[in-house]
């Protein structure tokens, strides 16, 4: 799975500098990547763009969201969930009521770096959000490929009655789990179809409106046949 730098930017602010292709929200001047928007910015192989500010995910309640452990305590681990804030996942959401900081160890169940799709269970005023990997389909994800969009661009990447995203699994035969965060995880056994399925789904983010983007990926779908 690919990882990116993040980095907060005002619009002029010189990102990088050298070969690189620019992409959304920033212009290139010579050998020079500058930054149109505020937000905070990403370098993925020799791709530059800045995600806007205003497109980070804000947790709410029973929202199914794909995040990163960075740490722990001998109680919790934090979780990176392309938010303003950490999410907090209790150690007894694992071990059961009967944890003991004593005799359990956090990182034998998840380490620093893992990927996790889970529920956020409550939103506090002042408070990290907390969240649970207890349900059907929750937990560790092993394998598949990361995939970043917009948080704003979920509901587009969804479809009506969830329409969009089963067209591009019946097409690709892969398995797509979507975070609300804005953060996708697919799983497929053929490179090529898991190619365009990629394809499909970043094409949903990078559009200004819907204006035919159906259209758009089903030309992308269309081409695996």
């Amino acid at each position: 799975m690919s990882q990116s730098q993040d980095r907060f930017v005002l619009p002029g602010d010189v990102i990088v500098t050298g070969t690189y292709r620019p992409e959304q929200n920033v212009v290139l001047d010579d050998d020079r990547v500058t930054a149109t928007a505020v937000g905070f910015y990403e370098i993925e192989d020799d791709a530059v763009k800045v995600i806007p500010l205003t497109g980070f995910y804000t947790p709410k309640p029973d929202d199914l969201v794909i995040g990163k452990i960075t740490s722990h305590t001998s109680f919790s681990w934090e979780v990176n969930i392309n938010s303003f804030c950490v999410s907090i996942l209790p150690a007894f959401d694992i071990f059961g009521k009967d944890y003991s900081p004593s005799k359990d160890e956090l990182s034998s169940k998840l380490k620093t770096g893992d990927l996790i799709v889970g529920r956020i269970v409550n939103v506090n005023p002042g408070r990290d959000p907390l969240m649970t990997i207890n349900g059907e389909n929750l937990g560790k994800i092993d394998s598949g490929e990361l995939v970043k969009i917009s948080p704003t661009k979920i509901p587009r990447l969804i479809g009506k009655d969830g329409s969009m995203i089963q067209t591009i699994e019946a097409a690709t035969n892969a398995t797509i789990t979507v975070g609300q965060n804005g953060l996708v995880v697919l799983k497929c056994d053929d490179s090529t179809s898991l190619k365009k399925a990629i394809e499909a789904v970043k094409i949903t983010d990078s559009m200004l409106d819907d204006t035919n983007v159906e259209e758009k990926i089903q030309n992308i779908l269309g081409e695996i046949n």
